[in-house]
């Protein structure tokens, strides 16, 4: 009966070692698949991180990689630079200034959206970009990522596109520094632009990305930058492409900075290239400042660019300032281009004015000119006017 007993008592504890056994072994797979489980979220988490929380693109064929800015941007860069031997490409983002418009890898583009931009295949039609129908961002603060390609050492291209553009590198490592700052990003690009040959007009010109990256800053350092470019010590070809971004992407502060050059820039081709920039400018008041200089400016060829540009934005400002040129400029050949002007308004608007010039002003050189501009119009009136003309 006791080893009964003592038998019984064993097969207990055996029964019971096997069940805390079967217990410990459960507890651990479910603490093994929970921590499996953490780790997967952690993964995911991290890519998300990548993705969104640091505003990286949409990365394609790149071994991505993702640092935060140490110090100053300009001493991790620098750092990054000199171990550069590969090509590589190093990116990051800054908030974009406001304005409706797209810049898919360069490309500037008013309402289309931005698809794939091939950062490797640059040399095509198209820039390497893939377009994509699609709404612009209106609302919130808009992230324009700036994109640098290493080599040797060296910065040997400079990029900017939209931040819903996917990227392609082809391939090629991409870096993506976090935590930049505006001014340190515009104090970088800087030392590029004023170290660049604008005359030479080089595809991958590294000044002229420079420069637009820095125009679409939304940075009061881009607007300080953008002045001391067009300072009438620096190149004209560097104040010429101020210009132009002064007027499309810098609002009030460019317009200003506009006007200034429009009064005071020593060079009649800077000053000229200025209508140009003031022709694409959404403020109110470029239209005035165009108007002056058709007037004003002491050069024949700023004033007929400046009627030029005038006609392209019509109104009945442009057509008095035109007309006013053609009667009273006291250079034939600004008539003459007020008369080409006359030409680009609407054909309600511009028809009866070359109309008029042809029936009535004194000047045969000018007069002539309306007439020809007249036979190129394939406009009713015109054909009308000739048979007048002409059965006299």
């Amino acid at each position: 009966m006791q080893a009964n007993d003592i038998l019984s008592i064993g097969r207990r504890i055996l029964g019971l070692a096997m069940i805390l056994m079967g217990i410990f072994g459960t507890v651990a797979q479910l603490a093994k698949g929970y921590t499996l489980r953490t780790d997967f979220v952690e993964t995911v988490a991290y890519a998300a991180t990548s993705q969104a929380g640091t505003e990286m693109p949409r990365i394609e064929s790149a071994r991505a990689e993702t640092r935060a800015v140490t110090g100053t941007l300009e001493a991790t860069f620098h750092g990054i630079l000199g171990q550069a031997e590969k090509p590589e490409w190093v990116g990051y983002s800054v908030d974009e200034i406001p304005g409706e418009r797209n810049v898919c890898c360069g490309n500037w583009n008013d309402g289309e959206g931005c698809g794939t931009c091939r950062l490797e295949k640059d040399h095509d039609r198209n820039g390497g970009t893939t377009h994509v129908d699609g709404s612009i961002k209106l609302e919130g603060a808009r992230r324009l990522v700036v994109l640098l390609r290493l080599e040797a050492k060296q910065v040997v291209r400079i990029r900017v596109a939209s931040e819903d553009c996917t990227l392609d590198a082809g391939g090629l490592p991409f870096l993506w520094l976090t935590g930049v700052k505006p001014a340190e990003s515009v104090a970088l690009l800087t030392t590029y632009v004023e170290g660049a040959e604008f005359d030479r007009h080089e595809h991958h010109n590294i000044g002229s990305g420079a420069l637009t990256a820095i125009a679409l800053h939304a940075d009061a350092s881009a607007d300080r930058a953008m002045e001391s470019f067009v300072l009438p010590e620096q190149r004209e070809e560097l104040r010429k492409q101020a210009a132009f971004w002064l007027g499309a992407a810098r609002g009030k502060e460019g317009l200003r900075t506009l006007e200034r050059m429009a009064k005071n820039d020593p060079s009649s081709d800077v000053r000229a290239h200025v209508t140009f920039a003031l022709s694409v400018s959404h403020e109110s008041g470029a239209i005035e400042e165009m108007i002056r200089m058709a007037h004003d400016d002491s050069s024949s060829h700023v004033r007929g660019q400046a009627l030029f540009w005038l006609a392209q934005k019509a109104g009945q400002k442009a057509v008095s300032t035109i007309t006013g040129a053609i009667e009273n400029d006291p250079d034939t050949d600004v008539k003459k281009k007020a008369v080409f002007a006359l030409s680009q308004l609407p054909k309600d608007e511009g028809v009866p004015k070359l109309i008029e010039v042809a029936q009535n002003n004194r000047n045969p050189e000018v007069r002539k000119q309306a007439m020809f501009w007249l036979g190129q119009s394939n406009d009713p009136r015109a054909l009308q006017f000739f048979e007048q003309v002409l059965t006299k």
